[in-house]
């Protein structure tokens, strides 16, 4: 067998390891967090759940300082990697350890003297949680995120070797353990000071399991930090793209960080922990696919790597079909499934308005279908569109802003939807096909069109012909739920993979290469 067809048989079979680990863990991990979140609410209450939830999003603004070294790494280790050249990568490695020890030292003083703060920004009066209370669970997430840059470094190495699946089997037995002893001693002691020091706890543990598996994987790997100013020296294009990927960053940041802020600031910290019972639901359902097609991150790198660009395009469309499926699957669910879930889960008072749900699931849409040229994008090192992300983090404020104070928390969520529509399936598309691909882009956005389409005609089809005839009613009974489910999911996912599979060459293809392998 030749060589390249090796490589690919490689590249594959690591795919589906990834992909097979990911789903595994998160659907368990899912089902946990849905446990987890009602035993929370009940027995440490609405207020703590939210106040841990923008002291997390608080501390990301810190995380601002880490924004494109690992993807800038991930990026230059793709070819040694390729090439198996253990000296240039136990150099990178080091690099990556000089610098994250740099950040996780920025952070730590930013970090004080943000805590200085904290009284002004979480004023007990408004918390009903005392300082020590606040402090004790900054300092703790804090540390918790420390670890990450001052020992955890080397998992960088993991991801771009397409090995992944290490990383996720690590973190989620730990996490899961975790949860479980946090569930069992919230239960027994509703103590938000037992449930932080668990917090803390399994961060190092976490660590220690975590660096035991990269020796066992890489007993070769030998770093020295003291040397990683110099060898950076060596290496001008792991700046330029920190740079480049810093500003690219900021937009996730913005979507991701500041919208549970938002709501507290123009709502309330209660409703900062409604908002987060709907997007625990989508969010955990959203990363189960996400995370899974993300474990294909370095094969793509590993592709382009390879230059073959006929083949590259052809894994693009069947990697752009597979996702356009999942998205329009994912949507039509959660607006199906997301009321009747959270009445039975927690209960009717936790049930929000329809336009909330919608305004949430129109970027999970655009996210997951744009997911696709953005992992192309980093593939070919393209980050260099400084001005789009500066434009999308500007769109996001102004429309979160002046929404949330028109409209309240439907408005602040429109700020997503504006800002991913403009740059995410408009010009993102447009530079990865002019400077990835070097072939019109118009292809795309036609192809897009028809998805969205597809989609829109399977949703009519399903809401108007099936919905009326299924007989259970989803929110008497998680039976009936499960029924209910099943059944109008499975006939919409049916419709849409066969018009899918009738009307594009790119589900035809990942059909067949899905047989064969």
């Amino acid at each position: 067998m030749a060589t390249s067809e090796l490589k690919s048989e490689s590249r594959i079979k690591r795919s589906i390891i990834n992909t097979r680990v990911n789903m595994f863990f998160y659907i368990l991990v899912l089902a946990l967090s849905f446990y987890s979140r009602r035993i929370f609410l009940e027995c440490l209450g609405a207020g703590f759940i939210g106040l841990t939830g923008t002291l997390t999003n608080l501390l990301g603004f810190l995380n601002l300082a880490e924004l494109g070294v690992s993807s800038a790494i991930a990026f230059v280790l793709y070819k040694p990697l390729f090439e198996k050249n253990q000296e240039k990568i136990c150099e990178l490695i080091s690099i990556m350890g000089f610098l994250y020890r740099w950040i996780g030292i920025v952070i730590l003083c930013a970090g004080i003297i943000l805590s200085f703060f904290l009284p002004v920004i979480y004023p007990y009066k408004n918390t009903g949680f005392s300082n020590l209370l606040v402090f004790f669970a900054y300092y703790a997430f804090l540390s918790s995120s420390l670890i990450g840059y001052f020992i955890n470094y080397r998992q960088i190495l993991l991801s771009a070797d397409q090995r992944n699946y290490v990383l996720v089997e690590t973190l989620q037995t730990t996490n899961i353990i975790k949860v479980v002893i946090q569930i069992v001693l919230a239960y027994y002691t509703r103590s938000y000071w037992i449930w932080i020091i668990i917090e803390l706890s399994f961060a190092v543990i976490y660590s220690l399991f975590l660096n035991k598996r990269i020796n066992h994987f890489y007993g070769w790997l030998k770093t020295d930090l003291r040397k990683g100013k110099k060898l950076l020296k060596n290496y001008p294009e792991i700046t330029r793209y920190v740079k480049q990927i810093f500003f690219q960053k900021i937009c996730e940041f913005a979507n991701y960080q500041l919208t549970p802020i938002l709501i507290y600031s123009f709502v309330s910290l209660p409703v900062v922990a409604l908002y987060g019972n709907y997007e625990l639901v989508f969010t955990k359902t959203n990363q189960l696919i996400h995370k899974s097609l993300d474990g294909i991150n370095a094969s793509i790198g590993n592709l382009i790597a390879e230059g073959n660009k006929p083949v590259i395009l052809k894994v693009f469309w069947e990697l752009l079909c597979l996702r356009n499926i999942l998205g329009g699957i994912l949507i039509f669910g959660f607006y199906n499934l997301s009321d009747s879930f959270i009445l039975l889960w927690l209960g009717k008072e936790y049930v929000m308005s329809h336009i909330v749900v919608i305004m949430i699931l129109l970027p999970t849409l655009l996210g997951m279908t744009g997911g696709c040229v953005l992992q192309f994008l980093a593939g070919f090192g393209l980050f260099y569109d400084l001005w789009a992300a500066i434009a999308q983090t500007v769109l996001f404020i102004t429309t979160a802003l002046l929404g949330g104070y028109l409209y309240g928390l439907p408005g602040v969520l429109s700020g997503t939807v504006i800002s991913y529509f403009f740059i995410l399936c408009i010009w993102k598309p447009y530079f990865l096909f002019s400077k990835g691909f070097k072939i019109s882009v118009i292809k795309y956005w036609g192809n897009w069109f028809l998805y969205m389409i597809l989609i829109a005609i399977t949703w009519i089809i399903v809401t108007y012909a099936v919905l009326p005839l299924l007989p259970w009613n989803p929110s008497e009974s998680f039976a009936k739920w499960i029924i209910y489910a099943l059944s109008s999911v499975g006939t919409y996912s049916i419709i849409l993979i066969l018009l899918f599979y009738i009307t594009t060459n790119g589900t035809r293809n990942l059909v067949s290469r899905i047989i064969q392998k």
